[in-house]
């Protein structure tokens, strides 16, 4: 691999929210970041978008409609393309990562938590499932426990890629909308605790992206064709050159581009153009 990357995914957080995450926005301040306007696809459904970050295209080709329908994804994936270039993948996220890009249906007994070095996909794989989350009862891991559990992947088993994906913030956003104290408050303190990991995986020599699956309307609903609904932040550490910071990238865009930093294949099946590469590119 050319590098190592870690993907940090923080669920349904609109663009007007991103200025509230304080560490972020200065390390763009300072340069030591860089920050782009993405567009996910549409459905702007959280399965949706989830499958199309990792296979570079919309839910029209990949077949994920929604929530309610999640299987196996029978295309070229990220995870699969890190694995045939030889490196080690690990993922801690919802269990809907581990049906759509390992296998399906998800067994909590057996998948909530694996080391399979040698044949899946996602090599090290540890979930979560939400199960009894409604609007009263959120059912999501604490996102420190989730940071630790990832940087403890990467010490661990020298992880080439990894992926971390929290849902916090979009319940968050469902319950109780998006102007308010609650989601203030929530936003500062994932942004405290995030910055603690970022530093040490920075110190590990990876490359970090932290990203959004979408938007959220005032409502707290997603899944429709509005911009606050579609656009989110996405925040790049590492020295890879990029495109200009003003044009909105598409969600398709980041699949294709992991696998350039990372010096892995891209398939044929992911057409959109990439906006980072490093100078051998």
């Amino acid at each position: 691999m050319k590098t190592k990357l870690l993907l940090i995914v923080l669920d349904g957080v609109p663009w007007r929210g991103w200025p509230l995450f304080g560490n972020l926005e200065g390390w763009v301040e300072s340069g030591e970041a860089r920050k782009w306007r993405m567009r996910a696809v549409l459905p702007s459904t959280s399965a949706s978008c989830y499958a199309s970050i990792h296979t570079g295209v919309a839910p029209a080709v990949h077949g994920v409609t929604g929530n309610d329908n999640v299987f196996r994804v029978n295309m070229p994936d990220v995870f699969s393309q890190v694995r045939k270039a030889g490196g080690v993948t690990g993922a801690v996220t919802h269990s809907y990562w581990s049906e759509f890009f390992n296998r399906a249906p998800f067994d909590p007994v057996r998948d909530l938590e694996y080391d399979e070095p040698e044949n899946a996909t996602i090599n090290h794989g540890r979930f979560h499932t939400m199960t009894g989350y409604n609007l009263i009862n959120q059912a999501t891991p604490a996102d420190a426990d989730l940071f630790a559990t990832l940087t403890m992947l990467t010490q661990r088993f020298s992880l080439d890629y990894g992926i971390l994906h929290t849902c916090t913030l979009d319940s968050m956003g469902h319950r109780f909308g998006h102007e308010c104290q609650q989601m203030d408050q929530a936003i500062f303190h994932l942004d405290e605790k995030l910055a603690q990991y970022i530093h040490r995986w920075r110190a590990d020599g990876y490359e970090v992206i932290v990203t959004a699956d979408h938007g959220q309307n005032e409502r707290g609903h997603h899944g429709g064709n509005s911009e606050i609904e579609r656009d989110f932040a996405l925040y790049y550490f590492g020295a890879a050159k990029g495109v200009d910071q003003t044009q909105i990238l598409d969600q398709r865009q980041l699949a294709p581009t992991i696998l350039t930093l990372l010096g892995a294949e891209i398939p044929d099946t992911m057409q959109a153009e990439t906006f980072l590469g490093h100078d051998t590119e």
